[in-house]
């Protein structure tokens, strides 16, 4: 599987949905720590409809979708942008950093300062399996993200009924066409309040690179196939689709 980058900004998960996923680096990278498996609660969005904005409150997955969404709205503009760049490589000399913490092998770069839309889209670019805990404001959108490394989330011990914490992001706008990208249900319409979107990712196969022998680049390189469920709860009633997919 060649795997090139596609700029064009649309999460991860509307992209699968939208048959869109093959080849796309940023789909790719979001698979690379699964196995095979059913992991459920993955991806979840709360998503509140307010007097004149939208707000999103996530998990994880979605902070890097988050941070290039902001950088493509400012383009050439500045804006002040705070938070961490959380990545296992060395990156000294490929960005600009106030401090470093490290712990484990796992290196957050401390970003405080201003900076343009575009670059941080090369950024985005040129480190596409770090992670970007960036907040940030931008025009009609608002980005505050935990500046922490991701933990992947356990199995709950506390059933199936348990309230899914997603707030290490928090993605506020006015802007439907943003919105869109990351909720784009036809069940959540502008007369929707609240609703809650989680997703199962259920992964059957994995092909593994031919002729690669380096570990790390075998799992960098693997595809993942499988089928994701999303699931949209509003007021308590459910509804389920699924697609298939290869990353």
């Amino acid at each position: 599987m060649k795997i090139t980058k596609i700029s064009i900004m649309d999460s991860f998960i509307k992209k699968i949905f939208d048959s869109k996923a093959e080849n796309d680096e940023i789909v790719h990278v979001q698979f690379q720590k699964f196995s095979r498996g059913e992991f459920k609660d993955k991806a979840v969005i709360k998503y509140a409809h307010g007097k004149d904005k939208y707000s999103l409150s996530t998990t994880y997955e979605y902070a890097n979708e988050f941070a290039r969404a902001m950088a493509e709205k400012l383009g050439n503009n500045k804006t002040k942008v705070t938070g961490v760049i959380v990545s296992t490589r060395d990156l000294t000399g490929q960005l600009v950093f106030s401090g470093k913490k490290q712990f484990a092998g796992v290196k957050q770069y401390i970003i405080d300062g201003e900076m343009s839309g575009n670059d941080l889209l090369t950024l985005l670019n040129k480190l596409p399996t770090a992670f970007f805990a960036l907040s940030m404001a931008a025009g009609d959108s608002e980005l505050k993200t935990k500046a922490k490394a991701p933990i992947s989330g356990k199995p709950s011990t506390k059933g199936a009924d348990a309230e899914i914490k997603a707030d290490f992001c928090k993605f506020y706008t006015t802007n439907k066409e943003t919105l869109r990208s990351f909720v784009f249900d036809n069940e959540i319409t502008e007369a929707t309040k609240k609703a809650e979107i989680k997703h199962i990712f259920s992964i059957t196969d994995i092909t593994l690179p031919k002729g690669e022998t380096d570990p790390i680049k075998i799992r960098e390189k693997a595809v993942r196939k499988g089928k994701i469920i999303r699931i949209v709860t509003i007021d308590e009633k459910k509804s389920s689709k699924d697609h298939e997919f290869a990353a």
